[in-house]
């Protein structure tokens, strides 16, 4: 099953609804691809392997 037709069947499972038009499902679509361009930042972020900038300063002034 592709991405679409899953959100689908689980927006009707769920809701017990159907998307109501093709705007629906062009939303629905676009959020494949919000997904994909998460995945693909994955890996790339180094938020964990550094503090913040906030975070460092706090640990600095800390005695």
């Amino acid at each position: 099953m592709d991405f679409l037709a899953t959100t689908e069947t689980m927006i009707a499972a769920w809701h017990g609804i159907t998307p109501p038009n093709d705007a629906a499902r062009r939303m629905a679509a676009d959020l494949a691809n919000t997904i994909r361009a998460f995945e693909a930042a994955r890996d790339q972020m180094r938020f964990e392997d550094e503090p913040s900038s906030f975070e460092a300063a706090l640990q600095e002034t800390k005695e």
